[in-house]
């Protein structure tokens, strides 16, 4: 099929899916717009890849997605990453360690962000786009501690010998970043490695992100994650986040 004539079809496809007023199958789409079931399932797996449908929840039912709402997403998104780069850049200086911003996603960290100038010669993989479990980083559970969140929801599964994979092992860890008002990821998802992140408000007092570093356990020993992660809580308190 040429790239017009798939174009094309994909187009007819998505009308479809708008214009229909309840979920529809993959077959219902095949009969309605006479299309064999291998074309249709290419053209389903572009749309869906691209984000203009979905499945409902474990059904192969299809509907159309709402296009504002992934699109003032993705505004809100870049608004965020501006308004942070200072910030992520004082970290960095005061700090000296890679700085990192993430945001809640499906009940992952998703990276959108890092400052790191350093002359190291082995520097922290570039992380952003990437997502990690919210139980095993520092920024996530950040997140979990001052979000509201289905706790049940997250998937403890292990990475090192420190992940955590109990509930009641999270809660209690929770708490306690309450208490300290930053996190410490001590080994849990790469060994050799520990990070520190703080929630971070917007000017309502809601959260929409943490912030933190990163490093290897030799320069970032527990008492320097400690004395970091007062020092980063201090440079964000003195950050107003309008949105």
């Amino acid at each position: 099929m040429s790239t017009n004539k798939s174009f094309t079809k994909g187009l007819q496809v998505y009308k479809e899916i708008l214009n229909y007023d309840k979920p529809i199958l993959a077959k219902q789409l095949c009969k309605k717009l006479n299309i064999e079931k291998s074309t249709m399932s290419r053209l389903l797996k572009t749309l869906e890849e691209e984000g203009f449908i979905t499945h409902l929840e474990k059904s192969n039912e299809i509907i159309a997605t709402d296009i504002t709402k992934q699109t003032n997403s993705k505004t809100r998104i870049e608004l965020i990453v501006k308004k942070t780069n200072s910030l992520l850049e004082e970290i960095y200086s005061s700090t000296k360690e890679c700085a990192y911003l993430g945001i809640f996603d499906n009940y992952k960290v998703l990276y959108l962000n890092q400052f790191d100038k350093s002359n190291r010669i082995i520097k922290t993989r570039n992380k952003i786009g990437l997502q990690a479990p919210l139980h095993t980083n520092a920024l996530g559970k950040s997140i979990l501690a001052f979000g509201n969140f289905d706790l049940e929801k997250v998937k403890l599964n292990s990475y090192t010998h420190n992940t955590i994979t109990s509930l009641k092992s999270l809660e209690d860890t929770l708490k306690e970043v309450r208490e300290n008002g930053y996190s410490i990821d001590d080994k849990e998802y790469q060994d050799g490695m520990r990070c520190v992140g703080v929630p971070l408000f917007n000017h309502e007092n809601i959260l929409i992100a943490s912030v933190g570093i990163s490093g290897t356990k030799d320069r970032l020993t527990l008492d320097k994650s400690h004395e970091y992660g007062k020092m980063i809580l201090d440079i964000v308190s003195r950050y107003s986040i309008v949105l």
